[in-house]
C-alpha cells in the first residue's frame, strides 16, 4: 500500500486553535481525545487511534452543529486514519464531510479547505484514480499560493504531491518541473542540507 504523505501532527493545534475562533466548541474531553487520537496515530498504533478517534467524532456531532469546525477536524482525522488503514470505502465520504464543513464554514479559498482537498486527492491517487485527484491537488495549491505566497513550504508540499501523482502516471517530465520548484522552495525556506550538522 502506498505511504499517505499527510500528518495528523500539526493538525491538531491547527484544529483546537480553529476550535477557540467559534464560541463554543466541542469541549475538553473531544480535544484531550483529538489530541491522544493524533498520539496513537504518530505512533504508528492504528487500531487504538481508529477508536478514539471515533469517539471524538460522537462526542462532537453530540456537542456542536453538525457543521461545526470541530465536527469536520473529527471527520478528516478519521478519515486519515481509514485512508491509512487502506480502508478507503470508510475515508471518503468522511474527507467530503470534512471538506464540506470548510468550505462552507471558512469559505472556499481557506488553507483549510486545501487541506481536506489534499486529504481526498491522496485517497484517489492511492485508488489509482488519478484524474479524480488532480484537479483536487492542484486546486489545494492554487488555494496555498494565494493564501500563504508562492515560496510557502505548504506550496512545496503540494508541488511534490502533484509531482507523485504525474510520476505515477509515467509523466516524468512535468513531474520533474514540479520536484525542482518545490526543492527551490524547501531550500529557500530552510537551506541546503549540510551533513556536517548530523
Amino acid at each position: 500500500m502506498q505511504i499517505i504523505r499527510l500528518s495528523v501532527g500539526a493538525f491538531v493545534l491547527a484544529i483546537l486553535a480553529a476550535s477557540t475562533a467559534f464560541a463554543e466548541g466541542a469541549g475538553i474531553e473531544w480535544e484531550t481525545l483529538t489530541e491522544e487520537a493524533t498520539q496513537l496515530y504518530n505512533a504508528g498504533k492504528n487500531a487504538s487511534a481508529l477508536l478514539v478517534a471515533k469517539k471524538a467524532l460522537e462526542i462532537a456531532e453530540k456537542s456542536v452543529d453538525p457543521d461545526h469546525p470541530d465536527v469536520g477536524a473529527s471527520a478528516y482525522t478519521l478519515a486519515l486514519i481509514y485512508t491509512n488503514q487502506g480502508d478507503y470505502a470508510q475515508a471518503e465520504p468522511l474527507y467530503r464531510r470534512a471538506l464540506q464543513i470548510s468550505e462552507k464554514t471558512l469559505g472556499p479559498d481557506d488553507p483549510e479547505v486545501a487541506r481536506d482537498l489534499c486529504g481526498l486527492a491522496c485517497l484517489y491517487e492511492a485508488r489509482g484514480q488519478y484524474a479524480l485527484a488532480e484537479p483536487l491537488y492542484k486546486r489545494a495549491l492554487a488555494i496555498h499560493e494565494e493564501a500563504l505566497g508562492p515560496q510557502d513550504p505548504y506550496v512545496a508540499s503540494d508541488l511534490s504531491a502533484l509531482a507523485d501523482l504525474y510520476k505515477a502516471q509515467g509523466q516524468y517530465t512535468q513531474a520533474e518541473l514540479l520536484y525542482k520548484r518545490g526543492l527551490a522552495i524547501d531550500v529557500n525556506a530552510l537551506g541546503p542540507y549540510d551533513r556536517g550538522h548530523e
